[in-house]
């Protein structure tokens, strides 16, 4: 899906724009996806496992904007790529009613606004598909992305234990949430 783009203004009053990506994004996104990974243990790769080709990203990015059942957001701030999220439908009818969300920020871009303004925009366009319940996990210790679900209207259903091991042993649960529309 393409999302029609949509300038917004940030709580520190820069402009962004919120856009479908485009193949010719493939370096910048893969520059964001390896930053966003440097930064936190909370994304669920390593900075080393973003290792795509360029070619290999925009087509990825192509599929993305051609599917029926998938849509990519991303923030633009000044030229750069500050943060994206998705929406990915489920295609059977049993699970229609049900789409998952994921989104992330580079730190610079943390606390203006823009994850809340995101979320906004996939559960609105998620309506528009006939969803009814958004679902999300995110990984044991992230308060910040827990109160932004919470603060959008996410709530607890459950959780993995073990679900993610860090590179130090260390082993993380992801919680499930679940936003009802």
């Amino acid at each position: 899906m393409i999302y029609s783009e949509k300038g917004v203004t940030l709580r520190d009053g820069r402009a962004a724009v919120f856009r479908s990506p485009a193949a010719a994004d493939a370096a910048a996104m893969m520059a964001y996806l390896r930053t966003c990974a440097e930064e936190t243990d909370f994304i669920p790769h390593y900075p080393e496992e973003c290792d795509e080709t360029e070619e290999q990203e925009a087509r990825f990015l192509e599929g993305v904007n051609e599917s029926p059942y998938g849509l990519m957001v991303v923030c633009v701030v000044g030229g750069e790529i500050a943060g994206n999220c998705q929406l990915n439908l489920n295609r059977r009818i049993k699970r229609r009613h049900r789409a998952s969300v994921a989104i992330a920020l580079k730190r610079a871009f943390w606390g203006l606004g823009i994850g809340t303004m995101m979320l906004q925009e996939l559960a609105a366009i998620a309506r528009r598909q006939g969803v009814t319940q958004l679902e999300l996990d995110y990984v044991e210790g992230n308060a910040r992305a827990r109160r932004l679900y919470e603060k959008a209207g996410f709530v607890q259903t459950g959780e993995k234990p073990n679900a993610i091991r860090l590179k130090d042993g260390t082993m993380l649960r992801e919680i499930s949430m679940v936003m009802y529309l």
